[in-house]
């Protein structure tokens, strides 16, 4: 092994720091583009505002940056390769899966760093929902209808914004007679308000339609506000619904029902 060719692989490293370095404080700028856009979006209808056209030459250069760091780390991998011994296949192998793994993850964090910010907080906000009750159409899209459970999030996928979920309380016709998991898009999701803030349950007025726990089930079924949300006191903030019946008796009787067990009947909600 020459020492010139550690020298170079030293030179390489010396360069992905500064790469690294230089994305660093190109991303502190381009969150701090964000952060004025979102407070005062108006500024760029101002004449003269430059805000859009220093954000565009900020991500040029975060992805040149970044297709940088992509070539050097390629040359340093192709230097570390011909110094490193072959070793027996299973080592080797071993060692290239983690390389493959390592490529993986640092693909998916930077496809998630090259989001618009509106995606990216809707992704923080589904991983913020490990752990709390949500509302989930469990049905596929090519059913007849849908089915909505009260579940728990289990974990949140970013890459493939997908959750796994677990219903905790599954009817008696199900098969299994245990918990069951689901995995499930995003877009099947619909988190409840927050119990302890009422302020965070939207204000549906008589007459509109919605998704609401049957007191005393874990399913969804669809209803109609009867009134509108009261809100009084936390336990005692609720709505009057009258819950839709698949019978041919007709609606079910209205029901009290808390506001953080009411969300916004999906578009498309196939009864």
């Amino acid at each position: 092994m020459a020492s010139s060719d550690i020298g170079l692989i030293l030179e390489n490293s010396k360069e992905l720091d500064r790469l690294r370095k230089e994305q660093e404080e190109v991303l502190l700028e381009i969150n701090k583009m964000h952060k004025k856009l979102q407070a005062t979006p108006e500024v760029v209808e101002k004449p003269g505002d430059t805000s859009l056209a220093k954000l565009k030459s900020l991500y040029t250069q975060a992805k040149e940056l970044s297709e940088s760091e992509v070539s050097v780390s390629g040359a340093l991998l192709t230097q570390l390769d011909a110094l490193l011994p072959s070793g027996p296949p299973g080592q080797q192998r071993r060692r290239i899966e983690g390389n493959d793994q390592k490529r993986k993850r640092i693909k998916a964090d930077s496809d998630i760093s090259r989001l618009s910010p509106a995606v990216r907080s809707q992704l923080e906000a589904c991983a913020s929902l490990k752990g709390e009750q949500v509302a989930a159409r469990v049905t596929g899209d090519n059913a007849e209808k849908d089915e909505w459970f009260v579940v728990k999030v289990i974990h949140f996928d970013r890459e493939t914004k997908e959750f796994e979920v677990l219903d905790e309380e599954p009817g008696d016709d199900e098969e299994s007679g245990g918990q069951r998991k689901y995995k499930l898009h995003m877009s099947c999701i619909i988190p409840f308000p927050k119990r302890n803030d009422p302020s965070s349950a939207p204000d549906f007025p008589p007459g509109r339609h919605v998704l609401a726990v049957y007191p005393g089930t874990t399913a969804l079924y669809k209803a109609t506000v009867v009134s509108p949300l009261r809100k009084v006191t936390i336990p005692s903030t609720y709505y009057l619904l009258e819950f839709d019946d698949d019978e041919e008796d007709g609606a079910l009787p209205q029901r009290v029902v808390p506001f953080y067990k009411v969300v916004p009947l999906p578009e498309g909600h196939r009864q």
